[in-house]
Parts: C-alpha cells; sequence; structure tokens
C-alpha cells in the first residue's frame, strides 16, 4: 500500500483525535512493530520450542508457516474489511485476536495448540497491519506531519526483524520460549485501551467481501505446502502427499475461477497482465522463498551445532540486517540515475552467491567462514531488491489500484516464504535422513554405551554424529535455496522492462510496506 493511495483514500472530512497525535502514533507503531517482530522473535526460540513441545525438524517449519500463510493469504481481506467495516474497529479487532493468540501460544503444551495459535496469531496481523498503516492517513493531517508519521512506520517495519532477533534471544535465554509470544499480551492490551482513546474512527466505504478467494487462495497454498513439508517425512508416493497435491491444484484453480467472475476480486487478475508487475512478483516470491528457508536453518546450525546461546544466535543475524539497510539506501538513492533492473539483476545475483555460498556448510564450518560471509553477502543483495520491487510493483498502476499491488507484493513475500521453506524441508529431510543412515554404523563402533543407550530411546544420533547429519541436511537445503534466487535473477533479465523515468513520480511518493 503506498502513501498516494492512501492520501487518496482520506475524506476531507474524517474525524481526527486532537491534542495527542504522539500517542496515537505510538499506539500505531506499536501495533506494526508487534506483528513486523513476530516472526524473528520466534524464529531465535525454534530449538528450544522444539525440545519443548517435541517438533520434529520438518514440522517445526510450521511453526513459522502456519503464521505466515495465514497472515499473507489473509492480509488483502484484512484491508478491504478495514475500508468496510471502519479502519479503528478492524485494527482493534485485530490486536485484540493477535493479543488472544498469543497468549494461547505460550500455554500450549502440545504442537498442535501452538500451530492453532500461530495460525490466529497471522489472521490477527493480516487484519490489525493494513489497517494500522492506513489510521495514519484518519490521524495525521496531509503535509510534514503525515510525512513524519510515516517516516516513523517505515522505521519500525525495517527495524522490527533486528528487534526481534535480539529480543527473542534475551526472553529464550533468560526467561523462557513461550515469553516470545507472552511478550506480546502486555503490549496488545495497552494497544487495544488507548486505541478508542486516541484514534477515531475512519469513514465507511461500500464494498463487498471475496470471502470465497481469500479462503481458496489461503487453503490451497497450505495444502501445496502441507505436500512438501509430508513428502520430507513420508517420500512422494504417500497417498495423503499426492492428495495434498491435488487438493492444492482444485483449490488454487477455483480461486483462479473465483476471482476472474467476482466483482470485486481480493487480487485483481488484470494485476498480472502487466509483464513488470508479474515480473516482480515472481522476484519476490522467489527470493522471499530462499530468505525464509535461510534465516529458519541457520538458526538452527548456531544453536545445535555451533552451540550458541539464544543471544548469541540473536547477536549472530544483526549484520545481515545492517547490510539490508545499507543495500536498501544505495537502491533508494540511485534508482533515479540507473533504473530498477540493474539493482534487481546485481541483487538476485548477490543473493544467489551467497546462498552458494552456504550450500558448502558443514558441521565443521566456523560462523565468520560458514556463516557470516554468505549471510552479508546475500543480505545486501537482498537490500537491493527491497525498495526496487516496491516501486516497480506499483508502476504503471492506476492510482486507485496502487495499494492492491503493493499489498499483493507484500502477499507474495509472506505465501513464498512459507512455500519455499516447504520446499527447502523437503530436500532436508531426504539428505538428512541418508546422510543419518551412513552414520549409524560408525556411530555403533564408535559411540559410547551411555549413547547408544540413549538413541536406542530417542532414535536421535548424538554429536559428533548428529551434527553432521544436520550440518548435510541443510547443506543440502541451500541448493534449491540457490536454485530460487537464480530464478528471480533470469526474471528480472527477461520480464524487467520498467524505465528510469517510470519511477520518478513513484520515488518521492512512495510510502512504506505494509510489513
Amino acid at each position: 500500500m503506498t502513501t498516494s493511495s492512501l492520501i487518496r483514500d482520506q475524506k476531507p472530512g474524517a474525524a481526527r483525535r486532537e491534542g495527542h497525535p504522539g500517542i496515537a502514533l505510538t499506539v500505531i507503531a506499536a501495533c506494526q512493530l508487534m506483528v513486523v517482530l513476530d516472526a524473528t522473535i520466534v524464529n531465535i526460540a525454534l530449538p528450544h520450542i522444539q525440545e519443548a513441545l517435541s517438533f520434529s525438524t520438518t514440522d517445526l517449519t510450521w511453526v513459522v508457516s502456519a503464521y505466515t500463510l495465514t497472515f499473507g493469504g489473509l492480509l488483502l481481506l484484512g484491508g478491504r474489511a478495514g475500508d468496510i467495516l471502519g479502519r479503528r474497529r478492524v485494527f482493534m479487532t485485530g490486536i485484540l485476536l493477535f493479543t488472544f493468540a498469543s497468549l494461547l501460544g505460550g500455554f500450549a503444551q502440545e504442537p498442535w495448540q501452538l500451530l492453532a495459535a500461530r495460525v490466529l496469531q497471522g489472521v490477527g496481523g493480516a487484519i490489525a497491519s493494513p489497517t494500522s498503516l492506513a489510521l495514519i492517513t484518519t490521524t495525521f493531517p496531509e503535509g510534514p506531519e503525515r510525512n513524519r508519521a510515516f517516516g516513523v512506520f517505515a522505521a519500525v517495519s525495517a527495524g522490527g526483524g533486528a528487534i526481534g532477533l535480539l529480543a527473542g534471544g534475551m526472553l529464550t535465554e533468560w526467561l523462557d520460549w513461550r515469553w516470545v509470544l507472552f511478550v506480546n499480551v502486555p503490549i496488545g492490551v495497552l494497544i487495544a485501551v488507548l486505541t478508542p482513546m486516541y484514534i477515531s474512527e475512519s469513514e465507511r466505504h461500500s464494498g463487498r467481501f471475496d470471502i470465497a478467494g481469500a479462503v481458496t487462495s489461503t487453503a490451497g497454498m497450505a495444502s501445496l505446502v502441507y505436500g512438501f513439508i509430508r513428502a520430507a517425512d513420508e517420500g512422494w508416493r504417500d497417498g495423503l502427499t499426492i492428495g495434498s497435491f491435488a487438493a492444492a491444484v482444485v483449490l488454487l484453480l477455483s480461486f483462479a475461477f473465483i476471482e476472474s467472475r467476482a466483482k470485486e476480486p481480493i487480487t485483481p487478475l488484470r494485476m498480472f497482465a502487466d509483464r513488470n508487475r508479474s515480473g516482480t512478483y515472481v522476484i519476490m516470491l522467489s527470493l522471499a522463498a530462499a530468505m525464509f528457508g535461510m534465516f529458519f536453518y541457520i538458526v538452527l546450525f548456531v544453536q545445535n551445532v555451533l552451540g550458541y546461546t539464544p543471544i548469541e544466535a540473536g547477536l549472530a543475524f544483526l549484520p545481515v540486517t545492517v547490510v539490508i539497510a545499507l543495500g536498501a539506501g544505495i537502491s533508494q538513492r540511485f534508482l533515479p540515475v540507473f533504473g530498477p533492473k540493474p539493482f534487481m539483476i546485481a541483487g538476485s545475483a548477490l543473493a544467489a552467491v551467497g546462498l552458494g555460498w552456504q550450500a558448502l556448510i558443514s558441521s565443521d564450518s566456523s560462523y565468520v567462514g560458514g556463516v557470516l560471509g554468505p549471510m552479508l553477502i546475500f543480505g545486501f543483495g537482498m537490500g537491493l531488491n527491497f525498495v526496487t520491487l516496491t516501486l516497480t510493483a506499483v508502476s504503471g498502476v492506476a492510482q486507485h489500484e496502487a495499494g492492491a499491488a503493493s499489498g499483493l507484493l507484500n502477499a507474495m513475500q509472506q505465501v513464498g516464504g512459507s512455500i519455499g521453506l516447504a520446499i527447502l524441508t523437503t530436500v532436508f529431510g531426504t539428505a538428512s535422513r541418508d546422510e543419518a543412515e551412513k552414520q549409524v554404523p560408525d556411530f555403533l563402533a564408535n559411540g559410547s554405551p551411555e549413547q547408544k543407550a540413549e538413541f536406542a530411546q530417542t532414535q536421535q544420533l548424538p554429536a559428533p554424529w548428529g551434527h553432521d547429519v544436520l550440518a548435510q541436511g541443510i547443506s543440502a537445503a541451500f541448493i534449491p535455496a540457490a536454485a530460487m534466487a537464480v530464478l528471480a535473477l533470469l526474471t528480472a533479465w527477461l520480464l524487467i522492462r520498467v524505465r528510469k523515468s517510470d519511477l520518478e513520480a513513484l520515488s518521492g511518493s512512495a510510502g512504506p510496506g505494509m510489513g
């Protein structure tokens, strides 16, 4: 959603609460921070969640995907709900649902309970996030005051990931993994109390909910992800694996049919008619698929193989957030000079190089040589792409459709991340299983009696054999991740035709994304 589209939405007579704009902005920014950091704050706690609730490594991916799938799949529906029902009302509903889900997740005793809570968190985030950005237009008058508010919102969106890494490490190490979820409860309650006091309701607009489109698209993607994750454990010939893929095909074809007939579709198919916009969506989906998988598996590597504490793991990821910001700043500065295509090509190429380097990781790899070096290259490449993709997605779009165009880009990021993580998990499962079969004879010959007794109960190889298994699986998973970045590179090379002049009007007015 862009600033220009939101400014257009603002009616001259829309009410505002006067006198406390700082508090109103704090409430809105706190909501965005809570939604954005939730992905990274949970990532750092994954090894501890796995141990506490007895997740397998493949099933553990659902802790991430359950949130991102529902968040990405329902994001556009959440934005439309705010327009039709009133943004403050929908904003509060999303916050309360997100807060309640966080409380449930913190008390989870079984894997399914945590996953159900993560689904509810995704629904709450999808409702609250787009309306939080839109509320800025109904709270702050057009001009410098609104621009400053958008600046704060963008800064929170960009920095939320880094804050989540540190907060997740500290909460997990000093308290317990459950606090990465419990921490949302007091924040959410405070936001819910302050919202009606300092934020006014927006004017409602007529419109229709495309419930069928939202449900079929989200369910179709979930079936696709389940099929890949199921294949990692049970193989490609498993009946449920095949059934999941078949259901995904039926649901996604139904979604396309519904959208082609709907009067107010949640995903206007005409958005994909433009080659630049379609290419942008493919690039975002491909890079997000690689990025989510990279973060997931490197978190496991640094804690389970390198032996880092949660705080050390959080700190280990901070350099990549710095180079992402650096790359984004460089691309924003020089986009008017070179246009978007060189940045997309260079950024995707760097991402592919970084991921290819990480495919060389082993149980003997150090942090600097096996993790930090490739992450810095990958992160800088991603930074070059983020601003570029956002501006290109809304290039040539009618003003009244700019919000849908940028919202689709955000949805592609979330859904692409879920699909990519599922694909990497399939490769990880196969490679680690094969490596375990190779390691068992050596373990039986050289392991201690105590280790053998534990293995008989858990069927988990202890270190150093278990480290070799995990590292081999992670190494194999980065091969398709690198291939995804190569797909983004080829897409940028072959499809993108945006000129510098097409971005001139946008670069000065495009607002922050939705998260």
